[in-house]
């Protein structure tokens, strides 16, 4: 990063975090100067780093971003209701909005939360549980540049703390919606669910700005033991924005982690999601698609790292990838020595539709424990024209043969999803964005 630059983000910080909420409070305030001197170290990473290999952010770091929206209270929240409402349904019980990293409450809407729990936004939760995200902060691990650009910035997001035996079972919906080019956001969301609490949760990400803006999201979920915490991501941002997210997990003995991760806009994204079974008989399920085209970059870097006995992990990804987009997965699974009798298994698929089209795909894994059943696999590769031919012999049109058959391959990652009215929605998102999809409508 050049020395004009970092002058640039110096006064920007300056300038922004007195504005910021939680100015009240001396812990935050330190914690904000730690990640902007840590973001001053750490810059942008580049792709010297092993782990930035095949993602180049230089479209990120030459902007110069704002980082407060030009009308925090956004005058026009009458025309973006009705675009909340075609992006969440209006069905949905829970649902908190964020309209350019800002909490929208006239958008938002909570009904019947069990007693004891808080679901609020971040700014509410430093006026109200403080000392709550002081515990989560303090164990913050600021590992490259975006992670302390989000640490220094944050300004909004959700929390949401259960109780011991605390449920909410219907999907706590949560949208991030965008609408203003130049904008940097910073989003910091909280999930703690205590002993034998359960919570479904989707965060969705949208956005219809002509020019690019840029989304810096980061995820702390804590799972205590018997906790069962279900998180979903959509990310469906504008073509020309960019969108870079961080979801690091801590969990419990026996806890049960589920993972959604959907990817279908963005110029370039990149979404990091590491969880941690720090305790016996703890599971963790990674599940995800992403599905692009034209000159699209997307990449996933998951990580497991199982740390007691009796773990299981499952990751299972796909790929659809058209035009002359980019793919990336790197994923890695890490058998520490204490966890004897660890079971995962890690698995990614990929289909390229297009002869520019490019996937790097990387999984891995990493034993230091001798009673384990560990397995890992990947494949790249085009549609089969047997299959093809076969449907075309039936009297189907090439174009639909094709989508048919992506949708087949497509379909598996949102069959995984739990909730069926997700995976209706999920269905809509996916035929709406698939080559042919038009003609596949009806399976909705």
């Amino acid at each position: 990063m050049s020395e004009s630059m970092r002058d640039y983000y110096r006064d920007a910080f300056r300038t922004t975090v007195k504005t910021l909420p939680g100015v009240e409070l001396p812990w935050l305030r330190s914690a904000r100067r730690h990640a902007f001197e840590r973001f001053e170290i750490l810059g942008f990473p580049g792709t010297q780093l092993e782990a930035w290999k095949y993602t180049n952010v230089t479209a990120i770091a030459q902007p110069r971003w704002h980082f407060a929206p030009a009308h925090p209270a956004h005058a026009d929240l009458g025309g973006i209701a009705s675009l909340v409402t075609d992006l969440v349904p209006d069905d949905v019980a829970n649902r908190l909005v964020f309209v350019n990293g800002r909490y929208a409450p006239k958008l938002s809407r909570l009904a019947d939360l069990p007693e004891g729990a808080f679901v609020g936004s971040l700014r509410q939760a430093m006026r109200e549980i403080p000392q709550r995200l002081h515990t989560v902060m303090a164990r913050r691990e600021q590992q490259d540049g975006f992670a302390a650009l989000n640490g220094a910035f944050l300004s909004d997001g959700y929390v949401v703390v259960l109780p011991p035996g605390c449920a909410i079972d219907a999907p706590l919906h949560v949208l991030f919606f965008a609408d203003e080019a130049g904008l940097a956001m910073h989003p910091f969301n909280v999930v703690l669910a205590e002993q034998g609490a359960r919570c479904s949760i989707v965060e969705q990400f949208a956005g219809i700005a002509d020019e690019a803006y840029f989304v810096n999201a980061a995820t702390e979920i804590v799972a205590d033991s018997e906790a069962d915490v279900r998180h979903c991501r959509i990310q469906q941002e504008a073509r020309s924005a960019f969108h870079i997210a961080q979801v690091d997990v801590s969990q419990q003995r026996a806890s049960h982690f589920t993972s959604h991760s959907f990817a279908f806009g963005s110029a370039l994204s990149r979404t990091q999601i590491a969880t941690r079974l720090d305790a016996a008989d703890a599971r963790a399920d990674l599940n995800g698609l992403y599905l692009v085209g034209a000159k699209q970059h997307v990449d996933h870097h998951t990580r497991v790292d199982h740390e007691q006995p009796r773990g299981t992990s499952r990751e299972y990804y796909r790929g659809v990838l058209d035009g002359a987009s980019h793919g990336v997965f790197d994923a890695r699974v890490i058998v520490h020595p204490d966890a004897q009798q660890t079971d995962a298994h890690q698995g990614n698929d990929n289909l390229l539709l297009s002869r520019d089209a490019q996937i790097d795909t990387k999984p891995q894994l990493e034993i230091h424990a001798d009673d384990v059943k560990c397995t890992h696999g990947a494949t790249v590769g085009q549609l089969d024209e047997n299959p093809l031919f076969y449907l075309r012999s039936r009297g189907l049109e090439e174009r639909m043969a094709r989508a048919l058959l992506v949708w087949a391959f497509a379909r598996v990652s949102v069959d995984r999803v739990e909730s069926a009215a997700l995976r209706k929605r999920l269905t809509q998102l996916l035929l709406a964005r698939l080559p042919g999809g038009e003609y596949l409508r009806g399976l909705t």
